[in-house]
């Protein structure tokens, strides 16, 4: 298949790219600027000179394409304190690409939570402003587009990752010297390795039917206090709990640290016959790589 991709030289993108070359796509992918547009070159893929302003060069780029595989996020917009300005940046974005394949049958794979029917779960799915991309996307499915939702792990772990959570923890815990976790630790993130992120992207793209929702996370959960004892052991300083009052001063640049968020891949795995056979967060974190990481 001919691909365009957005986000094609961000973190997760330049896994997915060169997975999909391997599986035999031709790979167009997004390129903001000249350092994003060499990146996609050195990766093997065609470029389109584009950004999220132009939403009819965007438009173009996905008419021309097999499929559309949308990664990109305005993330510069979020951490500048705008993330509702970045999910209408999004929406536009994705409004676009749909109505370009709209009708076509072809495959428009982006990122996000679909509805269960769960009241609990879709409440707490509802309170991310970014569940109306993931609805938005799922709408295209009613008019004739081949959508797809990835699930991506809290923790995509892997060399080359410099921004994720764990970049950011162990950067909160050389700065105060100790690696900590709130309360007893035992709230969990989910976790996968970026390569088996990236398979299943491939996977997703030659075999997911319409409407589905897939999860990406290859450890379905993992308690922050491991997580906060291995970067202390990493860095020689203590691991230690602090009390919830305190944790919103210490992790003032990371206000997630005590959700408790697990997600289970049994279904698909089963259904795209996907194997992940990369390291584990723990063990990708003993190689040492975060920590020699400038």
């Amino acid at each position: 298949m001919h691909v365009f991709v957005t986000g094609a030289s961000g973190y997760i993108g330049s896994a997915v790219v060169p997975e999909l070359i391997e599986g035999g796509h031709e790979v167009v992918g997004l390129a903001r600027s000249d350092a994003s547009a060499t990146a996609v070159k050195a990766m093997g893929a065609e470029v389109h000179r584009g950004d999220f302003d132009d939403l009819a060069g965007l438009r173009e780029a996905a008419a021309e394409a097999d499929a559309v595989i949308h990664l990109a996020f305005d993330h510069a917009t979020m951490l500048a304190g705008n993330f509702a300005g970045a999910v209408a940046t999004d929406l536009a974005v994705v409004q676009a690409l749909g109505d370009a394949l709209a009708g076509t049958g072809k495959p428009l794979i982006g990122v996000g939570l679909a509805r269960t029917g769960e009241a609990k779960r879709d409440a707490a799915i509802d309170a991310s402003p970014r569940s109306a991309v993931s609805r938005a996307i799922a709408g295209f499915t009613g008019r004739g587009v081949r959508t797809i939702l990835v699930a991506i792990p809290s923790v995509t772990h892997g060399a080359g990752d410099r921004h994720g959570f764990i970049p950011t923890l162990i950067k909160i815990a050389r700065d105060t010297g100790v690696s900590g976790y709130v309360g007893d630790g035992t709230n969990r993130w989910p976790a996968g390795h970026v390569l088996d992120v990236a398979r299943l992207y491939r996977l997703a793209l030659d075999k997911a039917p319409a409407g589905a929702q897939l999860y990406a996370a290859t450890e379905p959960g993992i308690t922050v206090r491991e997580i906060a004892e291995t970067i202390g052991r990493h860095l020689d300083i203590p691991a230690v709990s602090l009390p919830a009052e305190r944790a919103a001063d210490h992790f003032k640049a990371f206000p997630f640290i005590a959700l408790d968020i697990t997600m289970s891949n049994t279904q698909t795995r089963q259904l795209l016959d996907w194997h992940p056979t990369h390291p584990g967060l723990i063990a990708d974190l003993d190689q040492g790589h975060y920590f020699t990481a400038g």
